[in-house]
């Protein structure tokens, strides 16, 4: 029987690569996002390769609505084996600079809707008995980055709530990996000045879904060289991190 996938932000971007991965693999898609139409769209394209596909418009920022979409399609499908918490936004927003209401929506969308799309993920697993839950962060939750203060802070605020949830179902048969990508080429980044060792959305998204399907609990994407980079990093004293 094939496997099933729940992907939120399934539209464009990490979340469309990914689909189209597990699509070509056979899987039964749960596809969400903001708009039907593109997901309409996306569901026609994938129709000949997955065994079936259920979309869902979703808007993640409404909480009490994650759920409903997410056991919808659990029925529809017949449970969800994988729950990928991709969905996101990310802005340049200095701090100080009027740019408040960008940066609480960045943390409402990529920290606290993603909490609420893994509670909802891990009570689903908990009465099917197994389940793996996929959390989307980034290289950015390293440091706090120039411009990127609440984008850094969402994504290192989600990588520390999996690390507690990956230690709360240690006894459990649920999964939790974390995928931490480098710069992938996608909409959400194409507008910076700089993206070193970026990658191509089909050849990063194809790494991701390998990583998951190994039920890795954490990587970078692609693993070289962000592995490496990822050390140097942590080492760069602010008079240097302050220039990138």
């Amino acid at each position: 029987m094939s496997k099933s996938v729940f992907i939120t932000g399934a539209s464009r971007g990490l979340g469309e690569g990914l689909a189209r991965q597990f699509a070509a693999r056979g899987y039964k898609l749960a596809l969400t996002a903001r708009s039907l139409e593109d997901l309409e769209r996306l569901q026609a394209e994938l129709q000949g390769q997955a065994s079936q596909i259920c979309i869902r418009a979703l808007d993640v920022e409404e909480f009490d609505a994650v759920p409903v979409a997410l056991r919808q399609c659990a029925e529809e499908l017949g449970g969800l084996d994988i729950v990928i918490v991709n969905a996101g936004v990310a802005f340049s927003a200095r701090i100080g600079e009027g740019n408040f209401e960008q940066m609480r929506k960045t943390i409402q969308v990529n920290l606290a809707a993603a909490m609420a799309t893994s509670e909802a993920a891990v009570e689903l697993f908990r009465e099917q008995g197994q389940g793996q839950l996929v959390g989307i962060t980034s290289v950015a939750a390293l440091r706090g980055m120039r411009g990127q203060g609440a984008y850094s802070a969402s994504k290192a605020g989600f990588s520390k709530y999996l690390e507690a949830l990956r230690c709360e179902t240690y006894s459990e048969p649920i999964t939790v990996t974390e995928l931490a990508p480098g710069y992938i080429d996608t909409d959400l980044n194409r507008a910076l000045s700089s993206r070193p060792f970026v990658v191509s959305a089909e050849k990063g998204t194809r790494i991701m879904a390998d990583l998951i399907e190994r039920r890795v609990s954490f990587r970078y994407v692609p693993p070289w060289p962000w592995t490496l980079v990822a050390k140097l990093i942590k080492l760069l004293p602010i008079s240097m991190l302050r220039k990138m």
